[in-house]
């Protein structure tokens, strides 16, 4: 096994939450497993799908199930199936969320879109040729789902996008939680319309103010230091080459593979 291999418990959990493998006939069929493996090689090295390891099957056979699970929604299913069961078992707090904007240099690779490249969110910003993440982030900590934009996108343009998604689905009956209590972030969310979308939500905000806002009111530093979680999200984010750097044309693979880091974080 490699360091990047599912091991036993994990494996054990992520199973059942697939699709159904599929008879072997004729001719062999790529085990489930080893599927998984070759993408979460492809994650952690950022190699060419050509480059996968033979042990994890054919790098046409684990390219192409990768892109057929996408289309069918099955990586952002299975994320939130292991939202579900943390929120059943009660591993993680959700009473306060984090929102933040990072931005990801795009390789060259990335050029060339058949889309215009706003639609595969790429632009360019002062550090270049980049895609901007916004995520929300929960507990210690815990990504709740997150939104791409061309790099030169504003922090701001993309939360209240963030905060239209990342529901958690209750294993029994009731609503699904997807309002936190509190939503801490720092000044670049902190802008006066942003404050009066929070509050319509009635959610309460721990942000630090602007030098242009003259409406201020109480500011918890206590709390705001929680906000090193989602820092050390972002440094956990830079284990996964593949999405420490962006090399994909087409945003939805890019955001594929990030829900795929994101499960195997939760």
């Amino acid at each position: 096994m490699t360091p990047q291999d599912l091991t036993e418990a994990p494996w054990e959990r992520l199973q059942p939450l697939l699709p159904p493998q599929q008879p072997q006939t004729a001719r062999p069929h790529l085990d489930h497993r080893r599927l998984v493996n070759g993408i979460l090689w492809r994650l952690r090295t950022a190699a060419p799908w050509r480059h996968v390891p033979e042990r994890d099957g054919s790098w046409h056979t684990v390219a192409s199930r990768f892109s057929r699970w996408r289309r069918a929604g099955t990586w952002q299913r299975l994320f939130e199936s292991v939202q579900q069961q943390a929120d059943t078992a009660a591993q993680w707090e959700g009473a306060m969320h984090d929102v933040e904007g990072t931005i990801v240099g795009a390789h060259q690779q990335a050029a060339g879109s058949p889309n215009a490249a706003e639609a595969d969110a790429l632009g360019r910003s002062q550090g270049g040729f980049s895609t901007k993440i916004h995520w929300r982030a929960a507990g210690d900590p815990h990504l709740m789902t997150l939104v791409l934009t061309p790099g030169q996108r504003h922090e701001a343009m993309g939360f209240e996008a963030l905060m239209a998604s990342g529901a958690v689905q209750r294993s029994g009956q009731g609503r699904a939680k997807q309002r936190p209590g509190r939503v801490g972030g720092d000044k670049a969310s902190s802008s006066r319309h942003l404050r009066g979308y929070w509050r319509r939500l009635g959610i309460r905000i721990t942000m630090p103010h602007t030098g242009t806002d003259h409406r201020r009111g109480p500011f918890d530093r206590a709390l705001y230091r929680l906000r090193e979680r989602v820092e050390r999200l972002i440094h956990r984010r830079n284990q996964h080459r593949r999405i420490a750097t962006r090399y994909d044309e087409c945003a939805e693979h890019d955001r594929a593979m990030w829900l795929i880091a994101a499960t195997r974080l939760w």
